[in-house]
């Protein structure tokens, strides 16, 4: 067993920590379960699983995770405790019945994967029950303060890239212009990176300003220089009205033949790229050892692709971080 001591410094003894999974699922958060359930197990700590995020919190719906009940999930995509958005539990009262249920059940600390909305309910949490939390960020959108990646990220993007790698073949060959819609919220980092990746002709992020008429005055000089295949690589936030109306204004523009494309959801499945599995496995396992040691109230970031503990209320009191606008110049330079 793990000596530890709490937040008034009293000594005690972690016996049982929760974990749940909230919000949008993202690739990596079965890595970073089970890499939390093979940390603790050695420490003599025992793991469990709260059922669908917040919601399983407060109800107290929760099963017990041993090292078998995580074997093979590393490579799944998804979350096999299940994820849900639970807006009730920015109420002060529902808080306070999810930690009532959680001492009841002699469960002593809590490892949070989600996003930054789920950091703020967890934020509130530790902070008016004194019950230790540890964050690991998750969601596709890498639009988490105070850390470089988020689990997810690398996969929603690998998986953007290779759809848009199958489009350009079908462009190519018939000439048609392709606008691709990509996820990201109010984040363009998805678009962002996969434009690069792909070799797109023009990105187009909620953060920056647009100029399509710059875009279709890349597009006019491509054209009449003889390239076929076109494609733009839009973030479902930006303030033209996505891929629809990004395209429809280009083309009221320059005369190009077009179809838009809309990637959704098939970004957050899918099995997490080799990078999104060793995020997870290394944030679960800074999650459980800073538990363990007494910590609490911090989220496992990622920084220069180490594991970092950032306080959550830092990472609450920040907006999400500003797109890297070096890579969106360099993605214009070198334009496909």
């Amino acid at each position: 067993m793990v000596a530890a001591s709490t937040p008034e410094g009293k000594s005690t003894r972690v016996r049982r920590i929760g974990i749940l999974t909230s919000g949008g699922d993202a690739p990596g958060m079965n890595a970073a379960i089970r890499s939390v359930v093979r940390t603790a197990t050695p420490l003599g700590i025992d793991v469990v699983g709260y059922i669908d995020g917040y919601v399983g919190l407060v109800s107290g719906s929760h099963r017990e995770l041993d090292d078998r009940a995580v074997g093979n999930i590393l490579q799944r995509g998804g979350t096999v405790i299940g994820t849900s958005r639970c807006p009730e539990f920015y109420d002060a009262e529902v808080r306070a019945l999810a930690a009532d249920r959680m001492r009841s059940d002699e469960i002593e600390a809590l490892v949070v994967i989600g996003g930054d909305g789920s950091f703020r309910g967890a934020s509130e949490f530790t902070r008016e029950h004194r019950i230790a939390v540890a964050g690991i960020p998750g969601t596709i959108d890498n639009d988490v303060w105070g850390t470089e990646e988020t689990l997810g990220f690398d996969s929603a993007v690998n998986t953007a890239m290779l759809a848009i790698d199958n489009l350009r073949d079908t462009s190519e060959s018939t000439g048609t212009n392709f606008f691709v819609e990509v996820m990201g919220r109010t984040s363009g980092a998805i678009a962002l990176y996969t434009g690069l990746a792909a070799g797109a002709t023009g990105v187009l992020i909620p953060e920056v300003e647009n100029d399509l008429e710059g875009l279709a005055s890349r597009l006019q000089r491509a054209l009449q220089r003889g390239k076929r295949s076109h494609i733009i690589v839009v973030a479902e936030g930006d303030e033209a009205g996505g891929a629809f109306g990004v395209a429809n204004r280009v083309a009221a523009l320059v005369d190009i033949p077009f179809r838009v494309t809309v990637l959704g959801h098939v970004q957050r499945g899918g099995s997490p790229s080799a990078r999104d599995r060793i995020i997870g496995v290394e944030s679960g396992a800074l999650a459980v050892r800073c538990l363990a040691e007494g910590g609490g109230g911090v989220m496992v970031g990622m920084r220069n692709r180490q594991a970092v503990l950032v306080p959550l209320e830092e990472v609450v009191a920040h907006a999400h971080p500003e797109p890297e606008l070096n890579k969106l110049r360099l993605a214009i330079e070198v334009a496909g």
